[in-house]
């Protein structure tokens, strides 16, 4: 990509999340940051509501400025408006869109203001079983006029990039793979706060623990881990549980678990702040996604594989693509707790194969999901 010359070098970022939490998307924010400041650009950080104090702290870098965009995930006038505030006051030369709708005016405001560039990122992740297809002549025909402002769309995976392209809502050449990713630096600090996890949640230090770290919802497949747990304590009575999030199906959740006989093994902690920083995934003997959906990406695979832990997750969507069946963890069938059961029960009983592939794993995200290293490419993107 050759360099650009630009008016103003300052870049939007606007992300479709509140910035309650050191999470993936907050991480990534400052470390754009960072390396915009090391070519003297300006970096806007957009969200949803004002970040909580500890989350201002982290963003707290000489080149950043925040702002708040409400409902700018969704088509919404009050949302346009408040961009067009922002817009107004920046008069940036780069607008990039995260967690956003696909369809909007966002774009064309960008333009109109004087961008430069306008990107988007594509993080959507797909209903169970979804087979894209080329759109109707009409859909593709409307959306190339409405979205003609987007020189770029990042695709967070190759499934990702292959569900889009193929709908030709936009000329291939416009879509590009830059892969998520996680702060391997990061992660090495919870490496140290292993002990101390365990301690909060009162963990005996000899327990073997399996975790899966997601929203609470149908989609990702808890149900179907509850059903392989009741399996894998009746052969290792040893093993604890962590179903590690929030959201509408954990009551149903703990409903399950007593049913099953299991709710003494299966803990519920909640929402961790700093996941990587804070030791649960190095407090945890294998990792689990055992999503139903089709995943664009899952970041809880890459940052146990940046923590030197094993996989169990299912074959979809993008996950075949962060975990390499046999090397970094083992890939299994959506839907189908006895083949879990199995590949948690293998990985349990042999620490040694735990290691070797949580040392794997740990090579893989280096070399492929490492922020630093894939956030530069974005930057090359960019052309600055």
């Amino acid at each position: 990509m050759t360099h650009r010359a630009f008016q103003n070098k300052t870049v939007v970022s606007v992300f479709g999340f509140a910035a309650r939490r050191f999470g993936a998307g907050e991480i990534f924010a400052r470390e754009l940051s960072v390396q915009l400041a090391e070519r003297g650009w300006h970096s806007v950080l957009c969200f949803l509501e004002p970040p909580t104090e500890a989350m201002r702290k982290f963003f707290d870098l000489p080149n950043v400025s925040i702002e708040v965009i409400e409902d700018c995930w969704q088509v919404s006038g009050k949302a346009t408006v408040r961009l067009y505030e922002v817009l107004r006051k920046y008069r940036p030369g780069i607008l990039h869109l995260y967690y956003t709708g696909f369809l909007s005016a966002y774009p064309w405001l960008a333009r109109c203001m004087g961008a430069s560039l306008v990107y988007f990122t594509d993080q959507s992740s797909q209903p169970e079983g979804f087979a894209p297809t080329r759109a109707p002549l009409w859909k593709r025909l409307a959306m190339r006029v409405i979205n003609r402002p987007i020189d770029g769309v990042i695709s967070v995976s190759k499934y990702g990039y292959d569900n889009f392209t193929t709908r030709d809502l936009l000329p291939k050449e416009r879509f590009h793979i830059i892969y998520n990713s996680v702060d391997v630096e990061r992660a090495a600090l919870g490496m140290a706060r292993a002990a101390e996890f365990r301690r909060r949640l009162q963990i005996p230090a000899d327990r073997l623990v399996v975790t899966q770290v997601s929203w609470l919802i149908p989609e990702k497949g808890l149900d179907d881990l509850l059903l392989a747990a009741r399996d894998v304590a009746a052969a290792e009575p040893n093993v604890q549980f962590l179903l590690v999030g929030d959201g509408a199906h954990r009551a149903n959740l703990e409903s399950k678990a007593k049913e099953l006989g299991i709710a003494p093994i299966v803990m519920f902690p909640g929402v961790v702040s700093d996941p990587l920083a804070d030791g649960l995934y190095a407090a945890s003997d294998v990792v689990c996604q055992m999503s139903r959906w089709e995943e664009v990406f899952g970041f809880v695979n890459a940052e146990a594989m940046a923590s030197y832990k094993p996989l169990v997750g299912t074959s979809v969507g993008g996950i075949p693509e962060i975990i390499e069946d046999g090397v970094s963890g083992f890939l299994v069938p959506r839907r189908d707790p006895a083949v879990m059961a199995s590949r948690i029960l293998e990985l349990l009983r042999d620490r040694a194969l735990r290691q070797r592939m949580g040392d794997a794993g740990r090579r893989i995200v280096e070399q492929k999901f490492s922020h630093k290293t894939n956030i530069k490419q974005l930057i090359r993107l960019y052309g600055i």
